[in-house]
């Protein structure tokens, strides 16, 4: 006779706490409030299970999930309370869905019977959220509860990942019912999994790769997502084909393989964005062809044969006409193809490639004696110090181009960035987010100035947590990108683009973290090996160059080869940026 086991009877927060065990997740970040307050209340159950961070702002909570995420390659989770807490969220969502970061968003709402009313912090949270999600739930019956968060995480984690929002009004957080959580398999209408590549698709891939003389691999973020490192380097290796990485794609393969040839687009290097428009074929793996890789769309590598490997159809002819579309995930496709390939050399082509990165070289801003320090070389002796496990995060602007050229990653998952969305203040949040994954591994937080002040108040957050972070701030005393593009073509009007700052070093002490702050290059390396050595959170000002530029730069509506160059004279700096930024 088998032992009998009552069935619980559970509140709907409780059953929130129950669900998220069962999904794995053992961190939660969040904020509490009064629609979310009963799911809190029972929390105090489960503690022992899920720690709980409690963030600054609902945005840094859902940055920090998306950060867990992209370190982790799990389910982040955020919580936040109905109105206000709930559209703080929003630009987190927007990010995510961006990037294709799995995360789900549990917000509180006002009870059912008050919904449409505009009682007290009521939002409509799920029609606004709608274009930055993939999936958004309202639930109305508690006995859809748990099923819902089911189907949410199912959603967020499978085919192409993406962040859902789950909206659960106060009343049904308090009522009762007998708990069931089903493991039967998830089916939604209108929601397939691509299947496995039929094989006339590897047959036509397999001819265009045996007949290319010019190919090139593109290497972008679903390689990450789907795991398929290794076999992208044995289709790189095999076929004698080098491979250009979008800034999502870095880390997806290691910058030191001698088939790997560095960033593509409007920051990339010069020698990819030559390669690609001389190509006469490109193998695009798990890439969007976003208008920062392609530069003028009726230009873009115009003799080339494009095949596009997705896990999302809807990315195929969206911005660039292809002539081979294979609906797959990447990694069960290159694992089906890499069998059948002849080996290949292209000795030719990869000299001439190399021929184009000798000529680049010389452009080289760590090739040029300054009075000053430059953004770069703070990032080159970052790189030098630290080992192939270090996940960087970067925020957005000069300082994130200029890592993506000056960093080498050697693994996924080690660069951490808002790619499709921009976010600026994403980088601190993510971090504190990423270090609750890689507990083992070194932490570098790469800002600007402009970025660290909007969310700053999370360093509260990591001291609290104890996050081992090392935040390197860029402070150039400009919203440096765009001052580079007033530079460059709006005649050098710098409108609204100076920014003060704060005294880092004091506000590093105030928040109760180490603080430093460096304005030569020969104090670069003992400011890091201090802050290595500090078990916690530790902050580096570094006084960087005012008016640097980023190097090359594809200009809107250019060829993606038509790239403004860093001028071969001598550069002559514009300023000595140490005396103002520190008067």
């Amino acid at each position: 006779m088998k032992n009998y086991e009552p069935k619980r009877i559970l509140t709907g927060a409780e059953i929130i706490w129950e669900c998220l065990i069962i999904e794995g997740v053992r961190t939660v970040f969040g904020y509490p409030g009064g629609a979310i307050l009963p799911t809190y209340d029972a929390f105090y159950k489960y503690r022992k299970k899920i720690h709980h961070v409690l963030t600054r702002h609902e945005q840094g909570a859902t940055h920090m999930a998306d950060g867990y995420a992209r370190a982790s390659g799990k389910v982040g989770v955020a919580m936040a309370t109905s109105g206000p807490g709930a559209t703080n969220m929003i630009t987190g969502l927007a990010t995510a869905m961006m990037d294709s970061s799995p995360i789900v968003c549990i917000t509180g709402q006002v009870p059912r019977h008050f919904i449409g009313t505009d009682a007290f912090q009521e939002t409509d949270i799920t029609g606004a959220v709608i274009p930055v999600t993939k999936h958004c739930y309202l639930v109305m019956e508690i006995n859809k509860l748990a099923s819902t968060i089911s189907e949410a995480f199912y959603l967020a984690r499978t085919g192409r990942p993406g962040p859902i929002l789950i909206d659960i009004p106060k009343d049904i957080q308090n009522e009762s019912v007998e708990f069931e959580y089903s493991n039967k398999l998830i089916q939604i209408p209108g929601y397939h999994l691509p299947p496995n590549p039929p094989n006339h698709h590897i047959i036509k891939v397999i001819k265009l790769i045996n007949e290319a003389k010019f190919p090139i691999i593109f290497c972008g973020n679903g390689v990450i997502l789907s795991g398929a490192s290794s076999e992208i380097l044995k289709l790189a290796e095999k076929s004698g084909i080098p491979i250009a990485t979008t800034l999502l794609g870095i880390g997806g393969v290691p910058d030191s393989h001698p088939l790997v040839l560095g960033m593509m687009g409007m920051h990339g290097h010069s020698w990819v964005n030559h390669a690609i428009q001389e190509a006469d074929l490109i193998i695009a793996c798990g890439m969007r062809f976003d208008d920062r890789v392609t530069g003028k769309l009726n230009t873009y590598s115009p003799n080339s044969k494009k095949i596009h490997i997705d896990i999302d159809a809807s990315e195929f002819n969206k911005n660039v006409k292809v002539d081979i579309s294979v609906h797959s995930d990447l990694k069960i496709f290159l694992k089906e193809l890499n069998p059948y390939l002849k080996t290949h050399t292209h000795k030719k082509w990869l000299r001439k490639i190399s021929f184009w990165r000798k000529e680049s070289h010389g452009r080289d801003v760590l090739n040029r004696k300054h009075k000053v320090l430059m953004a770069a070389e703070v990032i080159r002796e970052i790189w030098k110090n630290t080992d192939e496990n270090t996940v960087i995060i970067t925020d957005v602007g000069q300082h994130q181009m200029l890592e993506a050229q000056y960093y080498n990653h050697e693994n996924p998952r080690t660069l951490l960035t808002s790619g499709g969305l921009g976010t600026m203040g994403f980088s601190l949040p993510a971090g504190i987010g990423a270090s609750f994954h890689s507990l083992e591994n070194e932490i570098w937080i790469i800002v600007g100035d402009g970025s660290i002040q909007m969310t700053i108040t999370e360093l509260a957050t990591a001291v609290q947590e104890n996050s081992n972070i090392n935040i390197a701030i860029i402070n150039n005393g400009y919203l440096g990108m765009v001052r580079q593009w007033q530079e460059m073509f709006y005649d050098a009007r710098y409108s609204e683009t100076p920014i003060t700052s704060p005294d880092y070093v004091i506000i590093a002490e105030a928040y109760g973290l180490s603080g430093q702050r460096v304005t030569s290059f020969d104090d670069i390396n003992s400011a890091i090996k201090k802050a290595q050595s500090i078990n916690g959170p530790a902050i580096i000002e570094f006084i960087v160059e005012k008016e640097d530029l980023v190097y090359p730069m594809v200009s809107t509506g250019a060829d993606l080869n038509d790239m403004v160059q860093r001028p071969k004279k001598d550069y002559n700096l514009k300023s000595d940026n140490k005396k103002e930024l520190l008067n």
